[in-house]
This record gives structure tokens, sequence and C-alpha cells, in this order.
């Protein structure tokens, strides 16, 4: 499925705030390329940088989410948007959110300017080499 049917097919009042921030993310983040695909179970838009999944954009029965793994990655990214979007619902990687009120898109629009630049490969070896450093004491 193509990106705008998936889109189209997403209730009336939410496909105008899907599109945004799909917009936002392939012209802010040009390090990734987006299909529809399936993760955990739902399927969404998926986001893959160099190597890896980076964002996915799902619209699931009672709310959207914007999955974000530099956040995941970043305790600092994930504390200053925690703070800079009060009325959404963090997860670890993840934004859960119902409407525009509660993720602001010139807010969406800086968070994925900050998490364009995150490299997922190099923090990803960096936790590798930190667990194997673990098991070795």
């Amino acid at each position: 499925m193509l990106i705008p049917e998936f889109i189209a097919q997403q209730p009336a009042e939410r496909q105008e705030i899907l599109a945004r921030i799909h917009a936002i993310i392939v012209e802010k983040d040009k390090t990734v390329t987006a299909a529809v695909g399936v993760m955990m179970g739902k399927e969404m838009i998926l986001y893959h940088g160099p190597g890896m999944f980076k964002y996915g954009l799902a619209s699931v029965k009672n709310y959207m989410s914007l999955h974000v793994m530099p956040i995941y990655g970043s305790p600092v990214l994930y504390e200053r948007y925690k703070e800079r979007l009060p009325l959404a619902n963090f997860q670890k990687g993840c934004i859960n959110f119902k409407n525009e009120e509660e993720m602001p898109l010139p807010v969406v629009e800086q968070l994925i300017s900050d998490c364009a630049g995150v490299d997922l490969l190099a923090l990803k070896e960096k936790w590798q080499q930190q667990s194997k450093a673990k098991k070795r004491k």
C-alpha cells in the first residue's frame, strides 16, 4: 500500500495531521525512506534510516503514535520533548496523541530536526560495547 492510500484510510479527522507529520519527517530528515509496513502487529508508516528503523507513524483505535527511536536512545531529547509536549502521552520510544493540540506541528518540526542528526547505528554500537564490557566484569 502506498502512503497516501494509508492516510486516506484513516478517520477523516486524523488525515490532515498524519499527512502533515509525514511531510515534516521526510522534509526534515533526509536520511530516511518511508513505506507502509507492520510493526508491533499494526500497520503504519515506517521510516528507515541507514541500517535501521528510525520513526513510525501509526493510527490506532484511540490515538495516533509517533515512534521516535532517537528519543529512546537519548534521555536528553526525551526529557526536552516530554516538557515541550505536555499534553501528549510519552512511552519509552513513542509519543501518543489524539490531535494537533496534543502534538503541535511546530514542536514536531523541531523534534524531527533534532533527531535527524542522530546516528542510531553509532548509538547501537556504543550500547553493544557497553553491554559486552558489563558482561566481562
